[in-house]
């Protein structure tokens, strides 16, 4: 196997032994603020990104209840709209009305003034006819008759006689004629004044529902963009702070894996050490080998031998490095240095019923993956 690639699990200690880097904290209350004095382990960074993955999708549930809390109220608003304008188009209905009773208003006062002005002549000519009549002598026709000189002056009086009647007669129906006109043009005033003040009170209690829907529509629009903002808020600082820990992991895998490197190097310089002066000749097994793992990664790893360490320190017929050698429960320093069912105890627990191929990369040269 290659040094880069021929497993990708790695032991406690390694683990424990890499260095990561110092996170500055985290300003935001709702999270929980890295210690520049403790820097923490991959396990803790991973948790905390767990943490705020959840964090996230419960963002997320919060932001799609607040949208449908918004298509609610934005219906709500449009009926208050609608509302509203039917209320305007009622006010501005009610205060042309009003100006037009107004103006009727006017009218009938100016009439019931003159109405009274002429009821007043009227009473006055006709005071005086009653005045005149009872004080002056009553004249009958044989009066009238006897004080005639000549027929064309009893015509004459006659007709005078005749015209005054009719003026009285006719002072008597216009008195009572403007009497009426002018009782009736007081109670037509009566009635303008009530609708005056019921037009009056209506328009103020619209603009007072006018005003009372204005209020409502202004505090749900701004409840809206509060709790739109506070989610929009909260989300983005919990991404923040998830894209914090992505890097933090990111550069603490970085380092172990500088670590495993290192670590396998001091290992095969240790194997090279206690390699024996005359190691064993390789024998190569065919495909009825007994391999754990299919023959053709084999026969590309090491053709079927026991091989010593390469540059990188892998050995045996499966060639394994020491680390991963050691972390499978292989004994010795090194995989060649073992028997071949040690080896192939220890190769099958790596391969894990093909879960480890990617362990070895003649695995994918040989199109097994």
């Amino acid at each position: 196997m290659s040094p880069s690639r021929r497993t990708r699990t790695v032991s406690i200690a390694l683990v424990a032994a890499a260095a990561v880097a110092v996170m500055a904290p985290f300003a935001t209350t709702s999270l929980v603020p890295v210690s520049v004095a403790a820097s923490p382990s991959l396990g803790q960074l991973n948790s905390q990104l767990g943490q705020q993955q959840a964090r996230q999708q419960s963002l997320a549930a919060s932001v799609g209840g607040l949208n449908r809390l918004i298509s609610s109220l934005d219906g709500q608003i449009a009926l208050v709209e609608s509302r509203e304008a039917t209320v305007r188009n009622n006010l501005a209905n009610e205060r042309a009305a009003l100006r037009r009773v107004q103006v009727s208003l006017v009218r009938e006062r100016r009439l019931v003034a003159r109405l009274r002005i002429r009821l007043a002549s009227a009473r006055a000519s006709l005071s005086r006819q009653l005045v005149s009549s009872y004080e002056g002598d009553k004249p009958d026709l044989v009066s009238v008759v006897l004080d005639a000189h000549g027929f064309a002056d009893l015509l004459e009086r006659i007709d005078f006689l005749r015209r005054a009647e009719q003026l009285q007669q006719s002072t008597i129906v216009l008195t009572r004629d403007a009497k009426a006109r002018a009782a009736g043009a007081a109670r037509q005033l009566a009635k303008l004044e009530q609708t005056d003040r019921q037009i009056t009170e209506a328009t103020y209690l619209q603009a007072r529902a006018l005003a009372g829907m204005n209020a409502l529509l202004q505090s749900k629009q701004d409840a809206l963009q509060q709790a739109r903002a506070a989610q929009q808020a909260a989300l983005q600082a919990s991404q923040e702070r998830g894209s914090q820990l992505r890097s933090a992991i990111s550069r603490v895998q970085a380092q172990q894996a500088a670590a495993r490197a290192a670590a396998a190097q001091r290992a095969a310089a240790a194997a090279a050490q206690r390699v024996p002066a005359t190691p064993p000749a390789p024998t190569a097994l065919g495909p009825s080998g007994g391999w754990v793992i299919p023959y053709a990664i084999v026969l590309c790893e090491s053709g079927g031998q026991n091989l010593p360490p390469n540059g990188a320190g892998a050995s045996g017929y499966y060639q394994i490095i020491p680390g991963t050698w050691s972390l499978f429960g292989g004994t010795g320093p090194a995989a060649y240095l073992a028997s071949k069912a040690e080896q192939d105890a220890v190769a099958s627990r790596i391969w894990d019923g093909g879960k480890g191929a990617s362990a070895w990369v003649c695995a994918g040269i040989v199109g097994i993956h």
